[in-house]
């Protein structure tokens, strides 16, 4: 085979090889967490809130 096709047959296997990329997409749906994280808070509060009625029974 010529050196010249083979350098052509070359050069057209990497342009085909470089024009197929493929493309990777990610999409990821927006997540309602509000409830979750106010519960949560809520937890923690009333936790905190207890412990401080214990330590300090007068509080209130």
């Amino acid at each position: 085979m010529n050196p010249v096709r083979k350098l052509i047959l070359a050069g057209a296997a990497t342009a085909a090889l470089c024009a197929c990329t493929p493309t990777i997409r990610v999409e990821v749906a927006p997540i309602n967490i509000y409830a979750k994280l106010d519960a949560d808070v809520r937890v923690r509060l009333d936790k905190e809130v207890q412990t401080a009625i214990q330590q300090n029974p007068d509080l209130f």
